[in-house]
């Protein structure tokens, strides 16, 4: 931070670049609270973080309908201790679509550890190295053996690992017999803002009276007008 303290004290605009996303394990907040410190203003550009990176090279989606509606991103513990309660055990407890950051070099302990908190011994697992490099490597297995295929394809660091249903590349075939749940969304028998249940897929519905219904005092000119996420 000194290079960047005093490049601001020489007048200088100051673009600090770093990969993924800054609000995960970015280190940020040590650098914001210098700079606020010195009461430099400074703005934040997201970025993209790994886990969605990965989830797209996949061809994943995290939330799937009646698989997982939940996605716990964490890391695994090492030398550096977790706060309580949230160990990779107790976390895992919960049968969600785990994204671990940081922790490639401990694949055998965290396969373990997860099928102690509950993960079957087939839960997909997918490691991606360097997602988005021009080295990009993505690993898949289960709980069972993808520790020995990261180790066979001699991955220590910069991977990530996605645990869980949603990774299961059975999903995305429509030939696999796997019965898979569609969001509501699109359902003819779904009720929302924009359709009552039973006119079709693409059919108008009464938008100021399910406004109402919804507890909002709209026009029904507004409410007819308003675009789907509220936005210009």
């Amino acid at each position: 931070m000194s290079v960047t303290l005093q490049a601001v004290a020489d007048g200088r605009v100051v673009a600090r670049i770093q990969s993924g996303d800054p609000s995960l394990y970015g280190a940020t907040l040590e650098q914001m609270r210098i700079l606020e410190s010195q009461q430099i203003d400074y703005e934040i550009i997201p970025g993209v973080s790994a886990a969605f990176a990965a989830a797209a090279v996949l061809k994943s989606e995290l939330t799937v309908p009646e698989v997982s509606q939940t996605v716990i991103m964490t890391r695994a513990e090492g030398r550096v201790p977790m706060p309580e309660g949230e160990d990779l055990i107790s976390l895992a407890r919960h049968g969600s679509t785990l994204v671990i950051f940081l922790s490639v070099t401990r694949m055998f302990r965290i396969a373990n550890q997860l099928q102690e908190a509950g993960y079957p011994a087939d839960t997909p697992v997918a490691v991606a190295y360097r997602v988005g490099w021009p080295e990009e490597l993505i690993i898949r297995g289960t709980l069972t053996d993808i520790a020995q295929k990261v180790r066979d394809a001699k991955i220590t660091l910069q991977a990530l690992i996605i645990v869980g249903k949603a990774v299961d590349p059975k999903l995305l075939d429509p030939n696999a017999g796997e019965k898979v749940a569609v969001s509501h969304l699109y359902s003819d028998e779904y009720t929302h803002l924009y359709r009552r249940a039973g006119q079709g897929a693409h059919a108008d519905a009464d938008r100021a009276e399910l406004y109402t219904a919804g507890g909002y005092e709209v026009q029904p000119e507004a409410a007819a007008s308003a675009p789907p996420d509220g936005n210009d």
